[in-house]
């Protein structure tokens, strides 16, 4: 990271927030209440579990990842200590979740998308509130590209009085992150109140 995204965090800490992707600035616009529920519950279940460990786990946080582009995800959990600075994070985190709203959805899901794969971030998370699913991009090893991990989602009660036993019994409601063996995610937790 260059002295100019050095200097350019300290000039706007604590400033109205805003995104810069591709040298342009994007302002942050104010979440909606199911995106603060998903956002808060998923932070707190990673601080939870990362609390004592070397992990670090922020919400909201500013992330520098080049001179042009630099973000605030709506959570990231971060393992290298010395990525951190008083600033914000500096490099590629070993996890990030955005969740899509209408004015963002297109970013998430394009230029960030592109941006976490290029500089390294090993899991993506998308998460769609509305339709309560939470998608998991993982880094390939081999290539440096972005593979479709698995897509989560809790069914709706109408969804759920058509199904048969046997397809209620295949949906899957937990997973592990690659981070950590124990840590379980229990979507029902994360979507709590979504």
């Amino acid at each position: 990271m260059s002295n100019v995204a050095l200097n350019v965090a300290k000039k706007f800490n604590g400033e109205p927030k805003f995104e810069i992707l591709g040298g342009v600035q994007f302002m942050s616009p104010p979440p909606s209440t199911p995106h603060s529920d998903f956002s808060g519950n998923s932070f707190s279940m990673m601080k939870n579990h990362f609390k004592g460990t070397k992990c670090r786990v922020f919400m909201k946080h500013e992330l520098f990842l080049s001179d042009d582009d630099w973000v605030r995800p709506d959570v990231m959990v971060i393992c290298d200590p010395e990525k951190i600075k008083y600033e914000g994070v500096f490099g590629a985190p070993d996890l990030i979740i955005e969740v899509l709203s209408p004015s963002t959805s297109k970013r998430d899901r394009g230029y960030k998308f592109n941006l976490y794969e290029k500089h390294g971030v090993t899991e993506y998370w998308m998460a769609d509130t509305k339709n309560r699913t939470i998608t998991v991009y993982m880094l390939e090893t081999d290539d440096g590209k972005y593979f479709l991990h698995n897509e989560y989602y809790i069914p709706e009660e109408h969804e759920l009085k058509r199904m048969s036993d046997k397809e209620k019994a295949e949906v899957v409601y937990e997973f592990k992150t690659h981070l950590s063996d124990d840590l379980i995610v229990d979507i029902r937790e994360v979507f709590e109140n979504v």
